[in-house]
Protein backbone atom coordinates (compact mmCIF):
# COMPACT_ATOMS: atom_id res chain seq x y z
CA UNK A 1 0.00 0.00 0.00
CA UNK A 2 3.15 2.22 0.77
CA UNK A 3 4.46 2.11 -2.13
CA UNK A 4 1.16 2.63 -4.14
CA UNK A 5 0.65 5.53 -2.33
CA UNK A 6 3.87 6.62 -3.18
CA UNK A 7 3.35 6.13 -6.95
CA UNK A 8 0.23 8.46 -6.73
CA UNK A 9 2.04 11.28 -4.82
CA UNK A 10 4.70 10.84 -7.69
CA UNK A 11 2.10 10.60 -10.62
CA UNK A 12 0.71 14.00 -8.93
CA UNK A 13 3.61 15.83 -8.50
CA UNK A 14 4.46 15.08 -11.84
CA UNK A 15 1.46 15.92 -13.02
CA UNK A 16 1.71 19.51 -11.11
CA UNK A 17 5.26 20.21 -12.65
CA UNK A 18 4.02 19.58 -16.11
CA UNK A 19 1.00 22.45 -14.88
CA UNK A 20 3.60 24.72 -14.21
CA UNK A 21 5.92 24.45 -17.17
CA UNK A 22 2.99 25.42 -19.04
CA UNK A 23 2.28 28.17 -17.04
CA UNK A 24 5.65 28.99 -17.39
CA UNK A 25 6.57 28.21 -20.87
CA UNK A 26 3.34 29.52 -22.66
CA UNK A 27 2.51 32.28 -20.80
CA UNK A 28 2.48 34.41 -23.76
CA UNK A 29 0.12 32.67 -25.99
CA UNK A 30 -2.76 33.96 -24.61
CA UNK A 31 -3.71 38.02 -24.82
CA UNK A 32 -2.03 40.31 -22.77
CA UNK A 33 -4.27 42.21 -20.45
CA UNK A 34 -2.86 44.76 -21.78
CA UNK A 35 -3.86 44.26 -25.52
CA UNK A 36 -6.36 47.08 -26.48
CA UNK A 37 -8.30 44.60 -28.30
CA UNK A 38 -8.86 42.58 -25.09
CA UNK A 39 -9.51 45.00 -23.26
CA UNK A 40 -12.15 46.07 -25.68
CA UNK A 41 -13.76 42.80 -25.50
CA UNK A 42 -13.83 42.91 -21.96
CA UNK A 43 -15.32 46.48 -21.62
CA UNK A 44 -18.36 45.20 -24.20
CA UNK A 45 -19.28 41.50 -23.48
CA UNK A 46 -21.93 42.52 -20.86
CA UNK A 47 -23.56 44.29 -24.39
CA UNK A 48 -22.22 41.89 -26.56
CA UNK A 49 -24.99 40.08 -29.84
CA UNK A 50 -24.92 36.43 -29.05
CA UNK A 51 -25.09 35.02 -32.77
CA UNK A 52 -25.57 31.11 -31.62
CA UNK A 53 -29.33 31.56 -30.09
CA UNK A 54 -30.12 33.61 -32.48
CA UNK A 55 -29.48 31.18 -35.41
CA UNK A 56 -30.90 28.05 -32.99
CA UNK A 57 -33.87 30.19 -33.00
CA UNK A 58 -33.75 31.51 -36.82
CA UNK A 59 -32.91 28.22 -38.63
CA UNK A 60 -35.89 26.35 -36.28
CA UNK A 61 -38.20 28.91 -37.61
CA UNK A 62 -37.10 28.49 -41.08
CA UNK A 63 -37.15 24.81 -40.96
CA UNK A 64 -40.55 24.71 -39.45
CA UNK A 65 -41.68 27.30 -42.09
CA UNK A 66 -40.34 24.90 -44.92
CA UNK A 67 -42.18 22.38 -44.79
CA UNK A 68 -45.28 24.60 -46.10
CA UNK A 69 -43.64 26.33 -48.13
CA UNK A 70 -46.77 28.21 -49.38
CA UNK A 71 -45.40 30.84 -51.93
CA UNK A 72 -45.24 27.55 -54.41
CA UNK A 73 -48.73 28.30 -55.33
CA UNK A 74 -49.16 31.90 -55.69
CA UNK A 75 -48.80 32.89 -59.35
CA UNK A 76 -46.35 36.43 -60.09
CA UNK A 77 -49.18 38.95 -59.37
CA UNK A 78 -50.13 37.32 -55.70
CA UNK A 79 -46.72 36.85 -54.40
CA UNK A 80 -46.02 40.22 -55.59
CA UNK A 81 -49.08 41.58 -53.63
CA UNK A 82 -48.62 39.93 -51.05
CA UNK A 83 -45.28 41.05 -50.70
CA UNK A 84 -46.53 44.80 -50.86
CA UNK A 85 -49.03 44.13 -48.32
CA UNK A 86 -46.67 42.86 -45.55
CA UNK A 87 -44.21 46.30 -46.31
CA UNK A 88 -47.85 47.96 -45.77
CA UNK A 89 -48.01 45.69 -42.24
CA UNK A 90 -44.81 47.24 -41.48
CA UNK A 91 -45.18 51.14 -42.22
CA UNK A 92 -48.82 50.31 -40.21
CA UNK A 93 -46.66 48.81 -37.54
CA UNK A 94 -44.15 51.61 -37.51
CA UNK A 95 -47.12 54.52 -37.65
CA UNK A 96 -48.76 52.88 -34.44
CA UNK A 97 -45.26 52.53 -32.56
CA UNK A 98 -44.77 56.17 -33.15
CA UNK A 99 -48.24 56.98 -32.21
CA UNK A 100 -47.91 55.08 -28.98
CA UNK A 101 -43.99 56.33 -28.40
CA UNK A 102 -45.12 60.52 -28.72
CA UNK A 103 -47.87 59.39 -25.91
CA UNK A 104 -45.58 58.48 -23.39
CA UNK A 105 -43.54 61.62 -24.17
CA UNK A 106 -46.62 63.86 -23.94
CA UNK A 107 -46.72 65.81 -20.98
CA UNK A 108 -50.13 66.75 -21.11
CA UNK A 109 -51.49 62.82 -20.95
CA UNK A 110 -51.85 61.61 -16.99
CA UNK A 111 -52.30 58.10 -18.40
CA UNK A 112 -50.70 57.14 -21.73
CA UNK A 113 -51.05 53.64 -21.06
CA UNK A 114 -54.79 54.02 -20.89
CA UNK A 115 -54.58 56.75 -23.98
CA UNK A 116 -53.01 54.05 -26.38
CA UNK A 117 -54.55 51.50 -25.59
CA UNK A 118 -56.46 50.67 -28.39
CA UNK A 119 -53.15 51.87 -30.82
CA UNK A 120 -51.55 49.01 -28.34
CA UNK A 121 -53.43 46.29 -29.21
CA UNK A 122 -53.81 46.90 -32.59
CA UNK A 123 -50.35 46.82 -32.85
CA UNK A 124 -50.22 43.38 -30.95
CA UNK A 125 -52.29 42.09 -33.60
CA UNK A 126 -50.68 43.53 -36.69
CA UNK A 127 -47.37 41.74 -35.04
CA UNK A 128 -48.84 38.76 -34.57
CA UNK A 129 -49.74 38.49 -38.66
CA UNK A 130 -46.62 40.05 -39.51
CA UNK A 131 -44.74 36.80 -37.79
CA UNK A 132 -46.84 34.61 -40.22
CA UNK A 133 -46.75 37.29 -43.35
CA UNK A 134 -42.91 37.84 -42.69
CA UNK A 135 -42.10 33.96 -43.98
CA UNK A 136 -43.45 34.06 -46.49
CA UNK A 137 -42.51 37.45 -47.91
CA UNK A 138 -38.95 36.62 -46.89
CA UNK A 139 -39.12 33.66 -49.05
CA UNK A 140 -40.58 35.17 -52.41
CA UNK A 141 -38.12 38.32 -51.90
CA UNK A 142 -35.49 35.80 -51.69
CA UNK A 143 -36.93 33.78 -54.93
CA UNK A 144 -36.93 37.12 -56.75
CA UNK A 145 -33.49 37.69 -55.94
CA UNK A 146 -31.56 34.47 -56.91
CA UNK A 147 -33.78 34.79 -60.61
CA UNK A 148 -32.40 38.31 -60.92
CA UNK A 149 -29.07 36.48 -60.36
CA UNK A 150 -29.65 34.09 -62.39
CA UNK A 151 -29.98 36.25 -65.10
CA UNK A 152 -26.33 38.40 -64.13
CA UNK A 153 -24.59 34.72 -65.03
CA UNK A 154 -24.74 33.45 -61.47
CA UNK A 155 -25.86 29.50 -60.74
CA UNK A 156 -25.70 26.61 -62.26
CA UNK A 157 -29.07 24.68 -63.41
CA UNK A 158 -30.88 27.58 -61.88
CA UNK A 159 -29.56 27.36 -58.85
CA UNK A 160 -27.73 29.89 -57.30
CA UNK A 161 -24.93 28.86 -55.02
CA UNK A 162 -25.03 30.14 -51.85
CA UNK A 163 -28.72 29.65 -51.54
CA UNK A 164 -29.98 33.35 -51.40
CA UNK A 165 -31.72 33.08 -47.80
CA UNK A 166 -33.01 36.40 -45.29
CA UNK A 167 -34.86 37.07 -42.33
CA UNK A 168 -36.78 40.01 -41.23
CA UNK A 169 -35.10 40.16 -37.69
CA UNK A 170 -34.17 42.89 -34.72
CA UNK A 171 -30.72 43.93 -35.61
CA UNK A 172 -27.59 44.30 -33.60
CA UNK A 173 -26.17 47.31 -32.93
CA UNK A 174 -22.33 48.10 -34.41
CA UNK A 175 -19.99 49.32 -32.13
CA UNK A 176 -17.11 50.97 -34.18
CA UNK A 177 -13.49 51.82 -32.77
CA UNK A 178 -11.05 54.20 -34.88
CA UNK A 179 -7.83 55.71 -33.95
CA UNK A 180 -8.48 59.81 -33.02
CA UNK A 181 -5.19 60.75 -35.43
CA UNK A 182 -6.29 58.68 -38.16
CA UNK A 183 -9.47 57.34 -39.92
CA UNK A 184 -9.40 53.55 -39.62
CA UNK A 185 -11.51 50.68 -38.38
CA UNK A 186 -9.05 49.23 -35.85
CA UNK A 187 -12.19 46.77 -34.26
CA UNK A 188 -16.06 46.36 -34.43
CA UNK A 189 -17.92 44.16 -32.54
CA UNK A 190 -21.97 43.96 -32.80
CA UNK A 191 -24.40 44.60 -29.86
CA UNK A 192 -27.41 43.68 -28.43
CA UNK A 193 -30.50 45.00 -30.30
CA UNK A 194 -33.00 47.71 -29.21
CA UNK A 195 -30.26 49.90 -28.18
CA UNK A 196 -31.83 53.86 -27.58
CA UNK A 197 -29.86 56.78 -28.76
CA UNK A 198 -29.01 57.52 -24.85
CA UNK A 199 -27.72 54.26 -24.37
CA UNK A 200 -25.33 54.31 -27.79
CA UNK A 201 -24.04 57.71 -26.52
CA UNK A 202 -23.53 55.93 -23.17
CA UNK A 203 -21.26 53.33 -24.10
CA UNK A 204 -19.41 55.74 -26.46
CA UNK A 205 -18.81 58.27 -23.82
CA UNK A 206 -17.86 54.68 -21.35
CA UNK A 207 -15.06 53.28 -24.63
CA UNK A 208 -13.48 57.38 -25.17
CA UNK A 209 -13.25 57.18 -21.22
CA UNK A 210 -11.38 54.03 -21.00
CA UNK A 211 -9.43 54.69 -24.24
CA UNK A 212 -8.60 58.39 -24.98
CA UNK A 213 -6.81 58.28 -27.81
CA UNK A 214 -9.94 56.18 -29.34
CA UNK A 215 -12.95 57.18 -30.98
CA UNK A 216 -16.15 55.46 -30.72
CA UNK A 217 -18.93 54.85 -32.81
CA UNK A 218 -22.66 53.03 -32.01
CA UNK A 219 -24.82 52.87 -35.07
CA UNK A 220 -27.84 50.64 -36.55
CA UNK A 221 -27.08 48.61 -39.72
CA UNK A 222 -29.72 47.81 -42.36
CA UNK A 223 -28.09 43.99 -42.70
CA UNK A 224 -25.86 41.50 -41.76
CA UNK A 225 -24.22 38.40 -43.30
CA UNK A 226 -24.93 35.93 -40.81
CA UNK A 227 -26.95 32.88 -42.65
CA UNK A 228 -29.51 33.44 -42.97
CA UNK A 229 -29.04 37.17 -43.69
CA UNK A 230 -29.88 39.34 -41.04
CA UNK A 231 -32.61 41.88 -42.70
CA UNK A 232 -34.26 45.65 -40.75
CA UNK A 233 -37.61 45.58 -41.13
CA UNK A 234 -38.54 48.06 -43.56
CA UNK A 235 -41.38 49.18 -45.84
CA UNK A 236 -39.48 50.06 -48.73
CA UNK A 237 -39.84 48.06 -51.30
CA UNK A 238 -36.55 48.53 -53.17
CA UNK A 239 -34.29 49.12 -50.01
CA UNK A 240 -35.19 45.34 -49.16
CA UNK A 241 -34.44 43.78 -52.37
CA UNK A 242 -30.81 45.91 -52.19
CA UNK A 243 -29.94 44.91 -49.00
CA UNK A 244 -30.79 40.83 -49.46
CA UNK A 245 -28.39 41.50 -52.78
CA UNK A 246 -25.89 43.14 -50.68
CA UNK A 247 -26.04 40.17 -47.78
CA UNK A 248 -25.83 37.87 -50.20
CA UNK A 249 -22.87 39.32 -52.22
CA UNK A 250 -20.90 38.80 -49.31
CA UNK A 251 -22.17 35.38 -48.66
CA UNK A 252 -20.84 35.00 -52.71
CA UNK A 253 -17.89 36.38 -51.50
CA UNK A 254 -16.94 34.25 -48.62
CA UNK A 255 -15.45 31.72 -51.10
CA UNK A 256 -13.06 34.27 -51.91
CA UNK A 257 -9.97 35.67 -50.79
CA UNK A 258 -12.02 39.36 -50.44
CA UNK A 259 -14.29 37.50 -48.18
CA UNK A 260 -12.01 35.18 -46.43
CA UNK A 261 -9.90 38.42 -45.12
CA UNK A 262 -12.73 40.50 -44.81
CA UNK A 263 -11.07 41.78 -41.33
CA UNK A 264 -7.09 41.79 -42.60
CA UNK A 265 -7.47 45.49 -43.31
CA UNK A 266 -8.95 48.48 -44.08
CA UNK A 267 -8.76 48.27 -47.75
CA UNK A 268 -10.21 44.89 -47.72
CA UNK A 269 -13.49 45.86 -46.46
CA UNK A 270 -14.29 48.66 -48.16
CA UNK A 271 -12.96 46.71 -51.77
CA UNK A 272 -15.47 44.02 -50.17
CA UNK A 273 -18.41 46.27 -49.29
CA UNK A 274 -18.22 48.38 -52.03
CA UNK A 275 -18.46 45.68 -54.40
CA UNK A 276 -21.44 44.18 -52.13
CA UNK A 277 -23.38 47.82 -52.69
CA UNK A 278 -23.19 47.95 -56.18
CA UNK A 279 -24.27 44.11 -56.23
CA UNK A 280 -27.10 45.44 -54.24
CA UNK A 281 -28.39 48.27 -56.20
CA UNK A 282 -28.34 46.58 -59.40
CA UNK A 283 -30.04 43.44 -58.42
CA UNK A 284 -32.53 45.37 -55.92
CA UNK A 285 -33.49 47.98 -58.50
CA UNK A 286 -33.83 44.79 -61.08
CA UNK A 287 -35.85 42.80 -58.74
CA UNK A 288 -38.50 46.15 -58.20
CA UNK A 289 -38.12 46.76 -62.18
CA UNK A 290 -38.81 42.84 -62.88
CA UNK A 291 -41.84 42.13 -60.63
CA UNK A 292 -43.32 45.36 -59.15
CA UNK A 293 -43.39 47.70 -61.55
CA UNK A 294 -46.88 47.85 -62.49
CA UNK A 295 -47.99 48.16 -58.76
CA UNK A 296 -45.64 51.47 -57.99
CA UNK A 297 -44.53 54.78 -59.11
CA UNK A 298 -41.00 53.51 -59.39
CA UNK A 299 -38.90 56.72 -60.42
CA UNK A 300 -35.78 55.36 -59.15
CA UNK A 301 -32.77 55.45 -61.64
CA UNK A 302 -30.60 51.89 -62.43
CA UNK A 303 -27.34 52.91 -60.61
CA UNK A 304 -24.16 54.62 -62.38
CA UNK A 305 -21.14 52.60 -61.79
CA UNK A 306 -19.14 55.83 -62.99
CA UNK A 307 -18.41 59.44 -60.81
CA UNK A 308 -21.50 61.78 -60.59
CA UNK A 309 -22.23 63.36 -64.07
CA UNK A 310 -22.28 66.73 -64.94
CA UNK A 311 -25.88 66.73 -65.10
CA UNK A 312 -26.11 65.56 -60.73
CA UNK A 313 -23.26 68.22 -60.40
CA UNK A 314 -25.21 70.88 -61.45
CA UNK A 315 -28.21 69.62 -59.47
CA UNK A 316 -26.24 69.34 -56.38
CA UNK A 317 -26.26 73.37 -56.43
CA UNK A 318 -30.29 73.70 -56.57
CA UNK A 319 -30.52 72.24 -53.19
CA UNK A 320 -28.33 70.17 -50.48
CA UNK A 321 -26.18 67.52 -51.98
CA UNK A 322 -25.59 64.98 -48.66
CA UNK A 323 -23.19 62.90 -50.85
CA UNK A 324 -21.31 66.33 -51.63
CA UNK A 325 -21.57 67.75 -48.31
CA UNK A 326 -20.03 64.72 -46.73
CA UNK A 327 -17.40 64.10 -49.30
CA UNK A 328 -16.40 67.62 -48.81
CA UNK A 329 -16.25 66.82 -44.78
CA UNK A 330 -14.08 64.02 -44.85
CA UNK A 331 -11.58 65.57 -47.24
CA UNK A 332 -10.90 68.28 -44.88
CA UNK A 333 -11.05 65.84 -41.30
CA UNK A 334 -8.02 63.62 -43.57
CA UNK A 335 -6.33 66.96 -43.84
CA UNK A 336 -6.69 68.35 -40.39
CA UNK A 337 -5.61 64.95 -39.24
CA UNK A 338 -2.54 64.92 -41.63
CA UNK A 339 -1.52 68.30 -39.68
CA UNK A 340 -1.80 66.88 -36.53
CA UNK A 341 -5.07 68.87 -35.63
CA UNK A 342 -6.97 66.33 -33.66
CA UNK A 343 -8.75 68.51 -31.67
CA UNK A 344 -9.56 71.08 -34.61
CA UNK A 345 -10.64 68.20 -36.87
CA UNK A 346 -13.32 66.95 -33.72
CA UNK A 347 -14.51 70.29 -33.78
CA UNK A 348 -14.92 70.56 -37.57
CA UNK A 349 -16.61 67.37 -37.14
CA UNK A 350 -18.84 68.80 -34.55
CA UNK A 351 -19.85 72.02 -36.32
CA UNK A 352 -20.40 69.95 -40.25
CA UNK A 353 -22.74 67.29 -37.64
CA UNK A 354 -25.18 70.46 -36.47
CA UNK A 355 -24.85 71.27 -40.57
CA UNK A 356 -26.32 68.68 -41.23
CA UNK A 357 -29.09 68.21 -38.87
CA UNK A 358 -29.97 71.85 -39.73
CA UNK A 359 -30.58 70.29 -43.35
CA UNK A 360 -32.93 67.64 -42.12
CA UNK A 361 -30.06 64.61 -41.52
CA UNK A 362 -30.37 63.12 -38.25
CA UNK A 363 -26.74 62.68 -37.53
CA UNK A 364 -26.37 61.64 -34.34
CA UNK A 365 -22.23 61.27 -33.96
CA UNK A 366 -20.16 62.17 -36.47
CA UNK A 367 -16.43 61.25 -35.82
CA UNK A 368 -13.61 59.47 -36.95
CA UNK A 369 -15.50 55.90 -36.07
CA UNK A 370 -18.02 57.36 -38.31
CA UNK A 371 -16.32 57.81 -41.36
CA UNK A 372 -14.02 54.73 -40.51
CA UNK A 373 -17.55 52.96 -40.67
CA UNK A 374 -19.57 54.72 -43.05
CA UNK A 375 -16.79 55.14 -45.62
CA UNK A 376 -16.26 51.58 -46.32
CA UNK A 377 -19.29 51.98 -48.54
CA UNK A 378 -18.09 53.97 -51.25
CA UNK A 379 -20.22 52.99 -54.49
CA UNK A 380 -21.19 56.68 -54.39
CA UNK A 381 -19.23 60.14 -53.53
CA UNK A 382 -19.53 60.44 -49.79
CA UNK A 383 -17.67 59.15 -46.62
CA UNK A 384 -15.28 57.57 -48.19
CA UNK A 385 -14.10 61.25 -49.31
CA UNK A 386 -10.49 60.76 -51.52
CA UNK A 387 -10.12 57.32 -51.18
CA UNK A 388 -9.19 55.68 -54.85
CA UNK A 389 -10.95 52.48 -53.69
CA UNK A 390 -14.50 53.35 -54.62
CA UNK A 391 -13.63 54.83 -58.51
CA UNK A 392 -11.42 51.71 -58.80
CA UNK A 393 -14.53 49.55 -57.90
CA UNK A 394 -16.99 51.42 -60.06
CA UNK A 395 -14.64 51.49 -62.93
CA UNK A 396 -14.36 47.65 -62.43
CA UNK A 397 -18.30 47.43 -62.84
CA UNK A 398 -18.61 49.45 -65.43
CA UNK A 399 -15.93 47.06 -67.45
CA UNK A 400 -17.52 43.67 -66.32
CA UNK A 401 -19.68 42.13 -69.40
CA UNK A 402 -22.18 40.72 -66.36
CA UNK A 403 -22.54 41.38 -62.13
CA UNK A 404 -21.03 37.77 -62.20
CA UNK A 405 -17.75 38.48 -64.00
CA UNK A 406 -17.59 41.84 -61.95
CA UNK A 407 -17.61 39.89 -58.67
CA UNK A 408 -15.47 37.25 -60.09
CA UNK A 409 -12.77 39.80 -60.93
CA UNK A 410 -13.36 41.70 -57.38
CA UNK A 411 -13.50 38.01 -55.59
CA UNK A 412 -9.23 37.12 -55.74
CA UNK A 413 -8.01 40.95 -54.53
CA UNK A 414 -7.87 41.98 -51.52
CA UNK A 415 -5.55 45.59 -52.06
CA UNK A 416 -6.37 48.59 -54.44
CA UNK A 417 -2.91 47.53 -56.08
CA UNK A 418 -4.43 44.04 -57.09
CA UNK A 419 -7.49 45.63 -58.02
CA UNK A 420 -5.88 48.49 -60.54
CA UNK A 421 -3.82 45.34 -61.79
CA UNK A 422 -6.86 43.81 -62.09
CA UNK A 423 -8.30 46.39 -64.39
CA UNK A 424 -5.03 47.25 -66.42
CA UNK A 425 -5.07 43.57 -67.98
Amino acid sequence: MKNESQDQWSKVASIALLLLSVILFVRGEGPSPQDVKFRLNVATTHRAFNFAIWEIETIARKLAYGALNPQRFMDEDRRARFVLNYLGQVQDARRLTDEISRAYSNLELADPAEATRDQQRALADLRAQMQRSGLVAEAILGEQVSSVLHSGGFGALAQILPPVSGTFTPLPYLLVISPREVIQSTYQRPLVSGLTAADQDAIEQELEGLFPDKSAYVTGIGGLAAYPAMLLESSSLDWVSDTIAHEWSHHYLAFYPLGLYYDRSGETRTLNETAASLMGEWAGQEVVLRYYLPYLDFTKRLPNPLTLTEEAAAASQAHFDFGAEMHLTRVTVDQLLAEGKIEEAEAYMEERRRYFVANGYRIRRLNQAYFAFHGAYASAPGASGEDPIGPAVRQAWALSATPREFLRTLGPVTTLAALEAQIRE
